[in-house]
């Protein structure tokens, strides 16, 4: 393996190494609970200590999967990519990428227009070089994220029998969908038709003539790209069909709905670092509460800050920091979940999840429906399968490929929520924190809970960004359009650095600044992770995820009116509706109650 890691380049080198004490973390947490010298973190000394080990042999697979998976993986997308610049790339061994900003997949190429060939594709593109192996990885490092903090909280509301299956019902929807949008890749023949590049797209020349204010969908997926201030590349205008544009509206929404989870989720973590080394010191006499509002303010600060750099999302080294702190915290709390269920050496729960008894009937049913917004939530990726689907070489055709892809890639994401979802609420029963790891179902080891609290902030941190950034490109090519003549608007101010030098904008400080301060005192009005949680999901999976994709297919199928696989896809479309409704709902009641015993900018924890 150490010799793989010279297919990288050498700023990745470090990251190679830097990543490896984390695969550990998941057993060293288990160790602490099982009482077992920390000298021995690792499985094999572990099972011993363990009353019924098969639960650590179950989920030891996700475990090593960075080293396993994820840099193999990694390895064999770097030597692909030298093998490409090899043969078409100029004399330095680069190739000419098409420029495109804010398009986190786009590989296409500054040639004309050139029939497939060794070295380029039918639409006179680079050599796709992508499989079945390599979409799959995508899309479980793109899935996997801080929607999974929130399952063991969904599972305790519906319980042992409601929850696993709605995560299966979810999954079964997802991947469903996926296949339809997968057809839908290629206009017309989905062999041999005209690519489609983004899901927006898709929408424009399956749905009919749209809007040209396309929306690159952020991603944790890095190719490299160069980025141009081209107008040809990035001009907006509204014009065409009404799907497009509400294809658009619900992308824009999302994405600043998005930015204000982050702030709050951000915000929690930051303030679980400082309360359990306070927990630490006063060995839990003290209750550490604390005012969220400056750590809000402080994660406002920095993403000022950041979104100053102009196109911070394209940074190569942003999705490599975002796949790593992803997967680190995310196997902590499967870890801490494990060994937590083996030190109670049982199974908490009901089959019915949170009962009357603790929250009142109408509780019950808004919990029931937030938990479903927040499942939601974390199955919410279909806007970034297109981009996938366009790294993927043929034959055989891409949509088989990507229909593969995401079978493998759904199926072990399930498996990896239903571990999350499962072990939180079978440690915890209905006691189950919304966050699993803010939540302080875990007290100790102290120091495992800081490095999963820091490592969701790290990646919040760019997440942040990457999701603001086409919101900043919208109006930004907007406000030039229309006032190209205002020195505030469009002047760059060249100021030299060290490095390089910087263009400042004093309407890119003051509009990204103003955009900053609106999410950051929205978050501190509604500082409710899992209401917040609840209400994404539902605003943006079933247009996304269902919707689109069942119109698109429909109409590049050509298929009848009324005809038996029209009404099945009509009722799948409106039964998710009815879901996504009652998921919102939920979420909106749950912010209503908490604001009840919650003064606004007076949130404490």
């Amino acid at each position: 393996m150490a010799l793989a890691v010279d297919e990288f380049s050498s700023p990745l080198r470090p990251l190679f190494f830097a990543f490896a004490p984390f695969t550990s973390l998941p057993y060293l947490s288990a160790a602490y609970l099982l009482k077992v010298p920390t000298c021995l973190p690792f499985l094999p000394y572990i099972i011993p200590f363990s009353p019924s080990p098969f639960p650590l042999i179950i989920v030891s697979p996700f475990f090593n999967s960075p080293h396993s998976v994820f840099f193999p993986l990694l390895c064999f997308l770097c030597k692909t990519t030298k093998m490409v610049e090899s043969d078409s790339g100029n004399g330095n061994g680069e190739v000419p990428y098409h420029r495109h900003s804010h398009h986190a997949l786009d590989v296409s190429m500054d040639t004309p227009s050139i029939m497939a060939s060794k070295c380029f594709d039918d639409d006179g593109r680079p050599k796709r070089t992508g499989s079945i192996w390599t979409a799959s990885a995508h899309i479980i490092t793109a899935v996997i994220g801080s929607g999974v903090l929130s399952l063991a909280w969904s599972t305790a509301q519906l319980g042992w029998i409601a929850g696993p299956t709605v995560l299966f019902l979810f999954s079964f929807v997802t991947y469903y969908t996926s296949t339809l949008l997968a057809s839908c890749y290629r206009a017309g023949d989905p062999d041999t038709g005209k690519r489609n590049y983004t899901y927006m797209a898709a929408v424009k020349s399956t749905l009919g003539m749209s809007s040209t204010y396309f929306i690159h969908p952020p991603s944790v997926i890095y190719f490299r790209v160069q980025v141009s201030n081209s107008s040809a590349d990035t001009k907006f205008g509204w014009s065409g069909g009404y799907h497009v544009k509400i294809c658009g509206c619900v992308q824009y929404v999302n994405l600043f709905g998005v930015t204000i989870g982050y702030t709050i989720a951000s915000s929690i973590s930051m303030m679980a670092v400082k309360r359990s080394n306070c927990f630490h010191r006063s060995g839990g006499t003290d209750p550490c509460h604390m005012n969220a509002n400056p750590y809000m303010i402080a994660f406002g600060v920095i993403e000022i800050l950041f979104s100053q750099i102009p196109d911070f999302d394209q940074l190569w080294w942003l999705s490599f920091v975002a796949a790593v702190m992803s997967f680190t915290y995310s196997t902590i709390g499967l870890g801490l979940g494990v060994g937590k269920v083996i030190e109670n050496q049982a199974i908490k729960g009901s089959l019915t999840g949170i009962g009357i008894d603790v929250v009142s009937p109408t509780d019950k049913v808004w919990r029931s429906f937030q938990a479903l917004g927040g499942i939601a939530f974390a199955y919410s990726f279909s806007n970034i399968l297109i981009e996938i689907q366009d790294t993927i070489k043929s034959p055989p055709s891409e949509s088989k490929t990507m229909k593969k892809a995401s079978l493998i890639s759904i199926s072990v994401t399930t498996v990896f929520y239903m571990l999350c979802g499962c072990f939180g609420y079978a440690a915890f029963g209905d006691q189950a924190p919304g966050n699993l790891l803010t939540g302080f179902g875990f007290y100790n080891p102290y120091w495992l809970l800081d490095i999963a609290n820091v490592a969701i902030v790290v990646h919040l941190v760019g997440a942040y960004q990457v999701f603001c950034q086409p919101i900043y490109a919208f109006v930004e090519k907007l406000a030039a359009n229309n006032f190209p003549d205002s020195n505030f608007i469009t002047k760059e101010f060249r100021i030299p650095l060290p490095w390089g030098h910087y263009n400042f904008n004093l309407f890119r400080l003051v509009w990204r600044t103003i955009f900053v301060i609106t999410t950051t005192v929205i978050s501190m009005l509604l500082p409710f992770f899992n209401d917040v949680v609840g209400l994404l999901g539902s605003v943006g999976f079933w247009p996304m995820t269902v919707y689109f994709p069942v119109k698109m297919y429909i109409a590049q199928m050509k298929i009848p009116k009324w005809s038996t696989r029209w009404v099945s896809l009509q009722i799948l479309s409106m039964a998710c509706l009815m879901i996504s409704i009652a998921a919102a709902a939920g979420s909106i009641a749950g912010m209503i109650v908490d604001l009840k015993t919650v003064k606004p900018f007076h949130m404490k924890y």
